[in-house]
């Protein structure tokens, strides 16, 4: 190939991208459409909040779906931590389950299940009628562990950035005062 013909290959070569730039196709979509850490792509959303350390952690639901707290994210949330055998877990199945249905689109609950089979997890949620609800599968105490849980029946009430502002057995009456002050 002549050298002046090789020089001009590569100026084309070296200025397609810019063509490419000014005819809008760029290699990559603008920072307004890329997603943000987490987030999805939906031209004029906000990006996705930053993930805090509380909720970086994963389980598996009582149906076996895979569950990423980073969902969570700039939302308050209740965290129930109950056991399938709990009389004091049953008693608040039905405040759980009405909170939940009261405070939808303001607060996201989620069971965190211990201390028991799958099997008795799942006819806990079926009798008391939490199935509204998002349960986690924590048969090793795993995510119990990282909240510092000892004890079945404690709520575990987050703000929208992740912090926590209860950990604690609640009776009726505290968690509904609770939640209104978390809901704003």
């Amino acid at each position: 190939m002549p050298e002046g013909a090789l020089v001009g290959t590569r100026r084309a070569l070296l200025t397609l991208p810019l063509a490419m730039l000014a005819a809008g196709c760029a290699t990559s979509p603008p920072a307004a459409a890329r997603p943000a850490a987490g987030g999805s792509p939906v031209a004029g959303s906000p990006p996705a909040p930053p993930v805090p350390e509380t909720l970086k952690f994963s389980g598996t639901t009582l149906d076996g779906a895979t569950y990423d707290a980073a969902q969570l994210a700039g939302k308050p949330a209740v965290l129930w931590f109950w056991a399938p055998w709990c009389a004091t877990c049953a008693g608040e199945a039905q405040s759980v389950a009405d909170d939940q249905e009261e405070y939808a689109g303001r607060l996201t609950f989620l069971g965190v299940a211990g201390m028991g089979t799958t099997k008795a997890m799942r006819e806990f949620v079926a009798d008391m009628d939490v199935g509204a609800v998002t349960h986690l599968n924590d048969p090793t105490g795993k995510i119990w562990k990282r909240f510092a849980i000892f004890e079945q029946s404690t709520y575990v009430l987050l703000d929208a950035a992740g912090t926590m502002v209860t950990r604690s057995y609640l009776d009726d009456q505290q968690l509904t005062a609770a939640l209104k002050k978390l809901a704003g």
